[in-house]
Protein backbone atom coordinates (compact mmCIF):
# COMPACT_ATOMS: atom_id res chain seq x y z
CA UNK A 1 0.00 0.00 0.00
CA UNK A 2 2.51 2.22 0.82
CA UNK A 3 4.73 1.80 -2.04
CA UNK A 4 1.54 2.61 -4.37
CA UNK A 5 1.04 6.06 -2.67
CA UNK A 6 4.81 6.44 -3.39
CA UNK A 7 4.10 5.70 -6.96
CA UNK A 8 1.38 7.71 -7.24
CA UNK A 9 3.19 11.10 -5.96
CA UNK A 10 6.04 10.55 -7.99
CA UNK A 11 3.63 10.65 -11.42
CA UNK A 12 1.73 13.58 -10.13
CA UNK A 13 4.94 15.37 -9.45
CA UNK A 14 6.09 14.70 -13.19
CA UNK A 15 2.79 15.53 -14.73
CA UNK A 16 3.18 19.04 -12.66
CA UNK A 17 7.27 19.29 -14.08
CA UNK A 18 6.33 18.64 -17.64
CA UNK A 19 3.18 21.09 -17.26
CA UNK A 20 5.44 23.75 -16.14
CA UNK A 21 7.54 23.46 -18.64
CA UNK A 22 5.11 23.28 -21.66
CA UNK A 23 3.55 26.62 -20.63
CA UNK A 24 5.82 29.63 -20.08
CA UNK A 25 5.78 32.15 -16.88
CA UNK A 26 3.32 35.06 -17.56
CA UNK A 27 5.72 37.56 -16.34
CA UNK A 28 8.48 36.28 -18.98
CA UNK A 29 5.65 36.29 -22.01
CA UNK A 30 4.38 39.83 -21.03
CA UNK A 31 8.09 41.13 -21.19
CA UNK A 32 8.76 39.44 -24.83
CA UNK A 33 5.61 41.62 -25.74
CA UNK A 34 6.21 44.17 -24.69
CA UNK A 35 9.79 43.90 -26.16
CA UNK A 36 8.63 43.00 -29.40
CA UNK A 37 6.13 46.00 -29.16
CA UNK A 38 8.58 48.60 -28.57
CA UNK A 39 11.14 47.25 -32.09
CA UNK A 40 9.93 49.70 -34.99
CA UNK A 41 8.40 47.78 -37.81
CA UNK A 42 10.28 46.90 -40.92
CA UNK A 43 10.49 49.99 -42.90
CA UNK A 44 8.76 52.49 -40.77
CA UNK A 45 9.91 55.53 -39.83
CA UNK A 46 10.29 56.71 -36.34
CA UNK A 47 8.14 59.95 -37.35
CA UNK A 48 5.53 57.88 -39.91
CA UNK A 49 3.08 60.34 -40.93
CA UNK A 50 -0.12 58.76 -42.14
CA UNK A 51 -1.83 62.07 -43.80
CA UNK A 52 -0.66 62.30 -47.62
CA UNK A 53 0.68 65.86 -48.71
CA UNK A 54 -1.60 67.37 -52.04
CA UNK A 55 0.18 66.86 -55.48
CA UNK A 56 1.47 69.83 -57.46
CA UNK A 57 -1.44 71.23 -59.65
CA UNK A 58 0.32 73.26 -62.27
CA UNK A 59 -3.30 74.44 -63.67
CA UNK A 60 -4.10 76.64 -60.45
CA UNK A 61 -0.71 78.34 -61.17
CA UNK A 62 -0.65 82.02 -62.32
CA UNK A 63 2.53 83.15 -63.32
CA UNK A 64 3.41 86.41 -61.54
CA UNK A 65 3.57 89.24 -64.20
CA UNK A 66 7.89 90.01 -65.12
CA UNK A 67 7.30 93.67 -64.70
CA UNK A 68 4.86 96.13 -62.83
CA UNK A 69 5.23 98.64 -65.25
CA UNK A 70 5.24 98.43 -69.12
CA UNK A 71 5.49 101.92 -71.30
CA UNK A 72 6.12 102.92 -75.21
CA UNK A 73 4.34 102.71 -78.08
CA UNK A 74 1.01 100.35 -79.17
CA UNK A 75 0.98 98.03 -81.91
CA UNK A 76 -2.31 97.13 -81.77
CA UNK A 77 -2.94 93.46 -81.82
CA UNK A 78 -7.21 93.28 -81.98
CA UNK A 79 -9.64 95.45 -80.43
CA UNK A 80 -8.86 94.31 -76.80
CA UNK A 81 -5.07 93.68 -77.28
CA UNK A 82 -2.07 95.83 -77.85
CA UNK A 83 1.71 95.16 -77.95
CA UNK A 84 4.47 96.91 -75.94
CA UNK A 85 8.22 96.77 -75.92
CA UNK A 86 7.04 93.27 -77.64
CA UNK A 87 4.99 92.09 -74.54
CA UNK A 88 1.44 90.84 -75.73
CA UNK A 89 -0.63 93.47 -73.25
CA UNK A 90 -4.85 92.20 -72.98
CA UNK A 91 -6.72 95.61 -72.00
CA UNK A 92 -7.97 95.38 -68.61
CA UNK A 93 -11.39 94.46 -67.60
CA UNK A 94 -13.14 94.49 -71.08
CA UNK A 95 -13.69 92.62 -74.11
CA UNK A 96 -13.92 93.69 -77.92
CA UNK A 97 -14.47 90.94 -80.69
CA UNK A 98 -12.14 88.76 -82.21
CA UNK A 99 -10.63 90.13 -85.78
CA UNK A 100 -12.98 87.56 -87.78
CA UNK A 101 -16.21 88.65 -85.68
CA UNK A 102 -18.52 91.03 -86.14
CA UNK A 103 -16.99 94.63 -85.42
CA UNK A 104 -14.23 92.74 -85.14
CA UNK A 105 -12.00 94.85 -88.20
CA UNK A 106 -13.42 97.96 -86.69
CA UNK A 107 -12.72 97.56 -83.00
CA UNK A 108 -9.27 97.10 -83.87
CA UNK A 109 -9.02 100.47 -86.20
CA UNK A 110 -10.47 102.69 -83.53
CA UNK A 111 -7.93 101.27 -81.09
CA UNK A 112 -5.32 102.15 -83.62
CA UNK A 113 -7.04 105.77 -83.54
CA UNK A 114 -6.68 105.84 -79.58
CA UNK A 115 -3.12 105.01 -79.32
CA UNK A 116 -1.44 106.20 -82.75
CA UNK A 117 0.97 108.79 -81.63
CA UNK A 118 0.80 108.10 -78.08
CA UNK A 119 3.14 106.96 -75.51
CA UNK A 120 1.26 104.39 -73.65
CA UNK A 121 1.67 103.16 -69.80
CA UNK A 122 0.50 99.65 -69.30
CA UNK A 123 0.01 98.64 -65.32
CA UNK A 124 0.19 95.61 -65.08
CA UNK A 125 -2.82 93.23 -62.86
CA UNK A 126 -2.26 89.88 -63.59
CA UNK A 127 -1.44 87.14 -66.20
CA UNK A 128 -4.57 85.62 -68.15
CA UNK A 129 -5.11 81.74 -68.42
CA UNK A 130 -3.34 81.95 -71.90
CA UNK A 131 0.18 83.54 -70.69
CA UNK A 132 -0.59 86.90 -71.22
CA UNK A 133 0.05 89.88 -69.77
CA UNK A 134 -3.60 91.95 -68.14
CA UNK A 135 -2.56 96.10 -67.85
CA UNK A 136 -4.57 98.99 -67.24
CA UNK A 137 -3.68 101.21 -69.90
CA UNK A 138 -3.55 105.01 -70.09
CA UNK A 139 -2.73 107.35 -73.00
CA UNK A 140 -0.19 110.58 -72.23
CA UNK A 141 -3.00 112.79 -71.29
CA UNK A 142 -4.49 109.96 -68.49
CA UNK A 143 -7.42 108.44 -70.77
CA UNK A 144 -8.07 105.23 -69.66
CA UNK A 145 -7.91 102.75 -73.31
CA UNK A 146 -10.37 100.20 -71.75
CA UNK A 147 -13.34 102.83 -71.05
CA UNK A 148 -12.54 104.05 -74.33
CA UNK A 149 -13.32 101.30 -76.45
CA UNK A 150 -16.72 101.06 -73.98
CA UNK A 151 -17.59 104.48 -74.89
CA UNK A 152 -16.84 103.95 -78.63
CA UNK A 153 -19.38 100.92 -79.02
CA UNK A 154 -16.04 98.42 -79.96
CA UNK A 155 -15.86 96.57 -76.59
CA UNK A 156 -18.53 95.85 -73.46
CA UNK A 157 -17.55 95.25 -69.71
CA UNK A 158 -16.04 92.04 -68.53
CA UNK A 159 -17.57 91.95 -64.90
CA UNK A 160 -15.56 88.82 -64.17
CA UNK A 161 -12.48 90.61 -64.31
CA UNK A 162 -13.82 94.21 -63.78
CA UNK A 163 -16.47 93.93 -61.23
CA UNK A 164 -18.70 96.20 -63.31
CA UNK A 165 -16.53 99.18 -63.38
CA UNK A 166 -17.11 99.92 -66.94
CA UNK A 167 -20.55 98.66 -67.17
CA UNK A 168 -21.99 102.48 -67.06
CA UNK A 169 -20.25 103.11 -69.85
CA UNK A 170 -21.56 100.74 -72.66
CA UNK A 171 -23.52 101.85 -75.69
CA UNK A 172 -27.38 101.26 -75.15
CA UNK A 173 -26.84 98.49 -78.31
CA UNK A 174 -23.51 97.40 -77.56
CA UNK A 175 -24.10 93.65 -76.32
CA UNK A 176 -26.65 93.38 -78.83
CA UNK A 177 -23.97 94.44 -81.43
CA UNK A 178 -21.31 92.56 -80.59
CA UNK A 179 -23.77 89.60 -79.22
CA UNK A 180 -20.45 87.61 -80.03
CA UNK A 181 -18.29 88.70 -76.67
CA UNK A 182 -21.53 88.88 -74.50
CA UNK A 183 -22.10 85.09 -75.69
CA UNK A 184 -18.19 84.33 -74.44
CA UNK A 185 -19.03 85.87 -71.27
CA UNK A 186 -22.04 83.54 -70.43
CA UNK A 187 -20.34 80.83 -71.59
CA UNK A 188 -22.34 80.61 -74.83
CA UNK A 189 -19.58 79.41 -76.56
CA UNK A 190 -21.83 76.82 -78.78
CA UNK A 191 -22.08 80.38 -80.35
CA UNK A 192 -18.80 80.82 -81.16
CA UNK A 193 -18.59 77.09 -83.05
CA UNK A 194 -21.60 77.84 -85.30
CA UNK A 195 -20.45 80.89 -86.17
CA UNK A 196 -17.10 80.08 -87.47
CA UNK A 197 -18.98 76.69 -88.86
CA UNK A 198 -20.75 78.93 -91.13
CA UNK A 199 -17.74 81.16 -91.73
CA UNK A 200 -15.44 78.15 -92.90
CA UNK A 201 -18.57 76.87 -94.90
CA UNK A 202 -18.88 80.23 -96.64
CA UNK A 203 -14.72 80.28 -97.89
CA UNK A 204 -15.08 76.49 -99.10
CA UNK A 205 -18.42 77.83 -101.17
CA UNK A 206 -16.37 80.59 -102.94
Amino acid sequence: MEVLLLLIVVVVAVLLIARSKRQPDKSTRSKRQETSELKPRLGASPTQNTSRPSRFDAGSVVPKPTAAVLEGAAYVVDGDTIKIQKKQVRLFGVDAPEINHPYGKKAKWALVSLCKGQKVRAEVTAEDDHGRTVAKCYLEDGRDLSAEMVKLGMAIDWPKFSGGKYRALEQPEARRKLWLADARQKGHMKLWEQFEARQASRKVAK
